[in-house]
């Protein structure tokens, strides 16, 4: 088991081809869990299963949030057990749930060498990380 929040340096900054795969258990009364890419100024990427509005929103932020994307589904399941893979592009964050693609989040924050922070915290607990 790996301790939540979990969090890992990107040595060298965030680059095109660059994944991240989580493997875990969602817990069983969730309220929401939070997968972010972050930068010093603050989250380039905020993927954000929300259970108490059954949607997923994501967003950036960096002082202050901008504007929600509702990607279509609820891909987590209470107590279920799930895999997200996070693959960084050239233009988007690509995200996959269950070997499913489930979002495309255009970048907003450009300077992806300066994304070096990996994290995953909320009613999640985790097996695995390959970040």
């Amino acid at each position: 088991m790996i301790p939540v929040p979990y969090r890992s340096i990107i040595n060298g900054g965030l680059k095109p081809g660059k994944s991240f795969t989580v493997r875990g258990v969602v817990n069983t009364n969730p309220h929401r869990i939070f997968f972010n890419l972050r930068h010093i100024f603050g989250i380039a990427f905020h993927y954000n299963p929300r259970f108490d509005q059954n949607k997923v929103v994501c967003n950036t932020w960096d002082g202050h949030w901008g504007p929600e994307e509702y990607p279509a589904g609820m891909p987590f399941k209470a107590g279920q057990p799930f895999e997200i893979y996070i693959f960084c592009t050239d233009h988007s964050f690509n995200v996959f749930v269950n070997g499913v693609h489930v979002c495309s989040f255009k970048h907003r924050f450009w300077s992806l060498n300066e994304i070096d922070v990996f994290e995953v915290a909320g009613d999640v607990q985790i097996n695995h990380v390959d970040a």
